[in-house]
């Protein structure tokens, strides 16, 4: 991959209307700017065919025959597959943890606002979806890897760890490894679903997941409360 293509997702992380006009500017502006409808199509399409065929499977001729445009129009708003893979990253990265939350409300609950308990088994699949393809792709395409901790679920997990230093400095954690409890939290609520294998189909209901959530708080918090 040349060093032009990775700029367009190598800098600070961006929302996904950003990172747009952004690589619209890095190959010369257009006489009219896409839309920012056109944007969010091509990056919906993109997100549904990623997870449906895989991230090497998915090639631009799928998405443009989907998104019923030209390449041309397609490349104005993202140079490379990896460009529009980090569109789409950046856009769900909110579903997957949420920032910012209320740091002063009690820590269970701010945790289970971070770890969406809200969401209900379609938004859960959707989330699921992209987690996967991640894990399971990213050893195949290094890209993926460099995508996720610019754009994706590291920069979640950094927030996550800056949250639970805070609550550190409330005297509602002990010191400690904040990253480490951000990832051992992520890896205890989003580990059963990603590593056995189960099909989104087998997506817990919303009742399971909630009670899952709840209780790897639960179980984090007896740990490592103060």
């Amino acid at each position: 991959m040349n060093t032009h293509t990775l700029a367009a997702w190598r800098d600070e992380p961006v929302e996904e209307n950003e990172l747009c006009d952004d690589l619209v500017r890095r190959r010369g502006r257009p006489r009219k700017l896409p839309s920012d409808a056109q944007c969010q199509q091509i990056v919906e399409t993109a997100r549904r065919l990623f997870v449906e065929k895989g991230y090497g499977a998915t090639t631009t001729d799928d998405i443009t025959a989907a998104c019923h445009i030209s390449k041309q129009t397609l490349y104005r708003f993202y140079p490379s597959k990896a460009a529009m893979f980090a569109a789409v990253i950046a856009a769900e990265r909110n579903l997957w943890l949420r920032f910012p939350v209320d740091e002063e409300q009690p820590i269970a609950a701010g945790l289970a606002d971070i770890f969406r308990l809200d969401l209900d088994e379609e938004a859960e699949r959707r989330r699921l979806g992209l987690q996967r393809l991640v894990l399971i792709e990213e050893r195949q395409y290094p890209e993926l890897r460099e995508i996720k901790t610019i754009h994706g679920g590291d920069v979640s997990l950094r927030a996550l760890g800056s949250y639970l230093a805070g609550q550190a400095a409330r005297g509602r954690l002990r010191p400690g490894d904040y990253a480490g409890y951000a990832r051992m939290l992520s890896d205890m609520v989003f580990g059963p679903l990603l590593k056995r294998g189960i099909s989104l189909s087998e997506t817990p209901d919303r009742a399971e997941r909630r009670a899952h959530l709840l209780a790897c708080i639960d179980l984090f918090l007896h740990g490592a409360g103060a």
